[in-house]
């Protein structure tokens, strides 16, 4: 069993504004799923992008959309969550002034 405070795992930068802690995943023992904590600051937009999994996402801090390549597709606040099918186009924009925070889980890709 692993128990751990999320602030000690490092979060790794994907681009400006926006990072990534890797809670879980394979080395951690998991031996299906990855659970991370992605974090946007104020004003940033995480592009459009897709990948032959689903993404399961459920809103921790702060306020934003999900974007896919037509514009907004629904909000994002704290208690919900979101289902991104594989191959779907998503993204994220934090619309809000503080930091918008989410756990996301994905099939380990093996």
């Amino acid at each position: 069993m692993l128990i751990q405070e999320a602030a000690q795992v490092p979060a790794q930068p994907v681009q400006e504004g926006i990072g990534i802690r890797w809670l879980i995943t394979e080395k951690e023992g998991a031996p299906n799923f990855a659970m991370r904590v992605i974090e946007l600051q104020p004003g940033v937009v995480f592009t459009p992008h897709h990948h032959p999994y689903e993404h399961e996402i459920y809103v921790l801090e702060g306020e934003g959309v999900v974007t896919n390549l037509e514009g907004d597709v629904g909000a994002m606040r704290p208690g919900v969550f979101v289902l991104v099918p594989p191959d779907e186009v998503h993204g994220y924009r934090n619309t809000g002034d503080k930091p918008l925070k989410f756990i996301c889980v994905i099939p380990l890709q093996k």
